[in-house]
């Protein structure tokens, strides 16, 4: 069942240099943040690149570009249901140049390399570059696979952003109608597969020294948000034992956080990345506080543990300073396991092509996570270099891309000829 096909590293190099020049240059490294111009007119570039590719292109309700590749069984009037593919093009700020990228590229090279392959589906192949991936200031994040996916809801339009209006403002400014994104559900059962190329954003594959990584679940992810409101005093005057200081009570919610991570089953984390007090003078004591953290795994068990505990121990420490405490819990996902069919497909096509494989989990939240509920699912992975993601020393050699790019196309094939895949 090999399937011979040779993805060009040159148009890999040159798509992947292009896209980056789409870049909000009042940043470090590359910033294209859902919604904005910059990730407007890269979008432009994909759906063009798409249609090079032999694609029917389109924006569908949820905004979200969609390519589709007819297959051989539409010209018969035979009905199947359709193979998928995609990932995202925003990045957060500050970013990288191949999150999420990789997947949407490397998806329209492995169109072209079958055509030039010879190989014809027959099925239709889906390829989509998913509206928003990454969180913004609405605290949403996969936008577009959750209105793909029938998982956006009312209430996520509602959310406020920083900018003073809400989601659903903000998409019918974009060009997107809220109402019609509630409406874009494919429905369940509607793909045959859904398969995502993507970086691998740690270091698990380079440190193994291993090629393609067979991803076996998405970690859940809860983000907590701690408020803390003490006394403001005068920082010189007011004795150590008679303080209630917002800051310190916020400071041990931290560490509190941290010990979770560091007590954590094998791929638990925890993480605070962020923390505001006021009034912010040097000469008074703190008397409000805010932390913004998150706790991620592929263990749901742990999850809830760990945010029971995290929880108890804000509110112990917060008494003992005397110092009010608001804990709020957002959960952005849960944790979902890959399909085992589809990893067995994966690993299969990477050992026919003779490349080394290892099943991993992602820590990172993907589009798939959504897809799931539209049919099986699963994600390749390929190594990032020094397991750095998220930040302008993101990187993936050319070479690791395309041999993702050969694993996406073999196993496309491999599903395309898979009448019925076990759940």
């Amino acid at each position: 069942m090999t399937v011979t096909i040779d993805p060009d590293a040159s148009f890999l190099d040159s798509a992947l240099a292009d896209l980056a020049t789409y870049t909000d240059d009042s940043f470090d490294g590359w910033t294209r943040e859902v919604l904005s111009d910059p990730y407007r007119a890269s979008r432009e570039v994909v759906a063009n690149r798409m249609r090079q590719a032999g694609m029917e292109v389109h924006i569908d309700a949820g905004g979200n570009v969609v390519g589709r590749l007819p297959g051989r069984a539409a010209a018969s009037g035979v009905n199947l249901k359709p193979l998928m593919t995609g990932s995202h093009t925003d990045t957060v700020r500050n970013g990288g140049r191949f999150d999420g990228i990789v997947g949407v590229l490397g998806a329209i090279e492995a169109v072209e390399a079958l055509r030039r392959a010879g190989i014809e589906l027959e099925r239709d192949l889906v390829v989509v570059d998913f509206l928003g991936e990454e969180p913004n200031e609405f605290g949403i994040s996969c936008m577009g696979s959750r209105s793909m996916a029938g998982v956006l809801t009312p209430e996520h339009l509602e959310l406020p952003g920083t900018s003073g209006i809400t989601l659903g403002k903000a998409l019918e400014r974009y060009g997107v109608d809220p109402n019609r994104a509630l409406k874009n559900s494919w429905g369940p059962d509607s793909v045959h597969a859904y398969i995502e190329l993507h970086i691998e954003q740690g270091p698990m594959l380079e440190r193994a020294g291993t090629q393609i990584g067979v991803v076996t679940a998405i970690a859940g992810i809860d983000r907590l948000l701690a408020r803390f409101t003490g006394r403001a005093d005068h920082a010189g005057a007011t004795p150590m034992d008679a303080r209630q200081d917002a800051l310190t009570c916020a400071a041990a919610a931290v560490l509190a956080v941290e010990r979770e991570g560091c007590g954590a089953p094998v791929h638990g984390v925890a993480t605070t990345g962020r923390i505001e007090a006021f009034p912010g003078s040097f000469n008074v004591v703190p008397q409000e506080a805010r932390i913004y953290a998150e706790l991620r795994s592929t263990d749901a068990a742990w999850l809830n543990g760990a945010k029971r505990r995290v929880a108890d121990e804000i509110a112990a420490e917060a008494e003992r300073r005397g110092v009010a405490q608001m804990v709020e819990w957002l959960t952005d996902q849960d944790p979902v396991p890959t399909t085992p069919a589809l990893r067995d497909h994966i690993a299969a096509a990477s050992g026919d092509l003779g490349l080394s494989w290892m099943a991993v989990p992602s820590g990172a939240g993907h589009d798939a996570a959504h897809m799931v509920h539209m049919g099986p699912m699963g994600m390749i992975f390929i190594p990032s270099v020094g397991g750095r993601s998220h930040c302008p020393e993101e990187f993936t050699d050319t070479r690791d891309i395309v041999e993702g790019v050969r694993v996406l196309a073999a196993t496309l094939v491999r599903l395309d000829r898979t009448d019925k895949i076990a759940a």
